[in-house]
C-alpha cells in the first residue's frame, strides 16, 4: 500500500507550498481551491481534453488525474508561471502574434503542452506537434493559427513529412507513347495540409513586437 506524507509540501511556480492531506482531492483541486492558480482550467475531468493540463517536473501531465499527494517533493508549473515575471512567455508571445486564441479555455493547456514540447524538440515536426498534442481539445476549431505559432517558433513544425516508398510496382512506361503530366488541382480542390508552408519566418523579436 502506498503510503503519504502528513502535509503535501511542492513547489509551484518556483515557490514553496505546504497542503494539509485532510481529504482526498486531484492536483486540479488543490491548484484551482487552494493555491488560487485558476488558470489551469476544469474541462471534462477525464483527462480527455487537455484544458487542465499542467507541468509536474517538466511534464506536461493531466491534473485532473493526478492526486494532490502525488505532487509532494515535486516542482510544478502552471500557466501562471510560465511568463518570467512581467515577460511573456516566447510560446505565448507566438499566440498573440498570430491570435491563435478564440475563447481561451483551452488555451493554458495548449500552451503549456507546447512549451513542454519545445523544450526537449526545439524543431519538431508537423506530426510531432499533433502528437504532442494529442488529446488537446479546441472546441472553437483553431488548430490552424495554434499551428502557425508553433511555427513561428520551429520553422520545421510545418514541415511535411518525407514520401514514403511507393507501394506495389508501377507499369513501366511506353515510350511510343508522350508522357502526360499530371494537371494540378483546382484551388478549390485543394485541402488545408497541400498549402506550401510560409517561405519566411517572422523572427522572434518580430514575434515580441
Amino acid at each position: 500500500m502506498t503510503s503519504f506524507p502528513r502535509d503535501i509540501e511542492t513547489w509551484i511556480n518556483g515557490l514553496p507550498y505546504r497542503f494539509p492531506t485532510d481529504r482526498p482531492r486531484t492536483l486540479l483541486e488543490m491548484l484551482r481551491h487552494e493555491a488560487g492558480l485558476t488558470g489551469t482550467k476544469k474541462g471534462c475531468g477525464n483527462g480527455e481534453c487537455g484544458a487542465c493540463t499542467v507541468l509536474l517536473d517538466g511534464q506536461p501531465v493531466r491534473s485532473c488525474l493526478v492526486l494532490a499527494q502525488e505532487a509532494h517533493g515535486r516542482r510544478i508549473t502552471t500557466i501562471e508561471g510560465l511568463a518570467d515575471k512581467h515577460t511573456l512567455h516566447p510560446v505565448q508571445r507566438a499566440f498573440h502574434r498570430v491570435a491563435a486564441v478564440q475563447c481561451g479555455f483551452c488555451t493554458p493547456g495548449f500552451i503549456l503542452a507546447i512549451a513542454a514540447l519545445l523544450q526537449r524538440n526545439p524543431d519538431p515536426t508537423r506530426e510531432e506537434v499533433m502528437e504532442a498534442l494529442g488529446g488537446h481539445l479546441c472546441r472553437c476549431t483553431g488548430y490552424e493559427a495554434i499551428f502557425q505559432a508553433v511555427e513561428l517558433l520551429a520553422p520545421g513544425a510545418l514541415r511535411a513529412p518525407s514520401p514514403g516508398p511507393p507501394q506495389g510496382r508501377r507499369p513501366s512506361a511506353d515510350p511510343s507513347r508522350p508522357a502526360v503530366r499530371p494537371t494540378p488541382a483546382a484551388p478549390h480542390e485543394m485541402q488545408p495540409e497541400d498549402h506550401p508552408p510560409q517561405t519566411r519566418n517572422p523572427s522572434l523579436d518580430e514575434v515580441e513586437r
